[in-house]
């Protein structure tokens, strides 16, 4: 049986889609997968050992400049690969309508959400078969029970399994005990304040902890190196590939992050981790797996599901919404992960 999984993006709804790849595989131990995938987070599928081939597109960077020829060249290679054989069932995970035209463009049965619960319900038109699964349930689960509709078994009633390979993931820093803070996202209003990241990075330092903090683009890259240049127990990354990224996690003791993707890789890889909500709700897309703990602001507009913050009135920091998550609470649901006693008790 050979199935197509699109799903293209972004890094934390692909890492929701392993577990679901996970029940596949086991189900239907014959199976090839091929995954439709977004080129930026191409490398995430090969880390399961279930996928054949990765089919990289890149919708993000055509939809820019699509008239150019080397766009277009590109877009007909990729439309060649997908038309290259025939699926037997073709699996639009991402239930958008730009998804599904991928679908379309597949050789196979399609299978997809169904009107009610697809993210755009007109992406429902391009499917030949609809699944109806609850849109109040958590990603991970809606996708684990998209798959066993889509591909006729059981879903299995045991606990999630990214089915990462260890073989693949693996840390260059064994010997050492650090923690990983995750301080880059897309939305303002995700951004922790950079003065908490100098705090906890302080009471890390007094645990006699080191601080690795990542940095994906310039902004993150000076806001790292600003929080370094006053603790000296931090140190910023280097450019790394989301394998490179993934074992530092991996060989992290404990990780500190916003709601971003890499939060989401803490989880599959099952590192001990805090991860910091205040625009955002953990309830359907929150980091899921073995010791994750959620730091859920408690302020009158949040979850506001906002990218740009609208409160106007008083606050100690910006977003208003994070002075209910302090540094010294995070640190203490840091500690009772890590089982090791808070800076300054006794």
């Amino acid at each position: 049986m050979r199935i197509l999984i699109i799903k293209t993006s972004s890094m934390g709804d692909v890492l929701h889609t392993l577990p679901a790849l996970t029940d596949a595989a086991r189900a239907l131990p014959q199976a090839r997968f091929d995954w439709l995938i977004e080129e930026s987070y191409a490398e995430i599928p090969t880390w399961h050992a279930a996928v054949d081939t990765v089919i990289p597109v890149a919708m993000r960077r055509w939809r820019r400049g699509f008239a150019t020829p080397s766009h277009r060249a590109e877009w007909l290679r990729a439309l060649r690969t997908l038309r290259a054989g025939r699926y037997d069932r073709i699996v639009d995970a991402q239930g958008l309508l730009k998804s599904a035209v991928l679908a379309a463009c597949a050789r196979g049965q399609r299978h997809g959400f169904g009107f009610t619960s697809a993210r755009e319900p007109l992406a429902a038109l391009f499917y030949g078969h609809h699944h109806v699964v609850s849109r109040q349930a958590h990603a991970v689960m809606r996708l684990r029970s998209l798959f066993a509709l889509a591909l006729e078994y059981q879903l299995p009633n045991n606990e999630i399994d990214y089915g990462i390979s260890r073989t693949i993931i693996t840390s260059r820093h064994t010997d050492d005990a650090y923690l990983v803070f995750l301080h880059g996202t897309a939305w303002p209003t995700k951004q922790w304040p950079e003065a908490y990241w100098n705090e906890l990075a302080g009471l890390a330092n007094e645990a006699g902890l080191r601080v690795f903090m990542p940095a994906g683009n310039r902004e993150e890259a000076d806001r790292a190196h600003r929080i370094a240049a006053t603790a000296g127990n931090v140190r910023v990354l280097p450019h790394m590939t989301l394998t490179q990224i993934a074992g530092v996690l991996a060989g992290a003791k404990g990780v500190v992050g916003v709601d971003t993707g890499l939060a989401h890789c803490a989880a599959a890889l099952s590192v001990p981790a805090v991860t910091i909500y205040g625009a955002t709700n953990p309830a359907l897309t929150g980091t899921i797996g073995q010791a994750q703990h959620h730091a859920c602001a408690k302020f009158s507009c949040s979850p506001c599901l906002r990218r740009k913050c609208h409160y106007r009135g008083p606050g100690l920091v910006t977003p208003a919404c994070y002075q209910t998550i302090p540094p010294v609470q995070v640190w203490s649901m840091m500690t009772e992960l890590l089982d090791i006693t808070p800076a300054g008790s006794g």
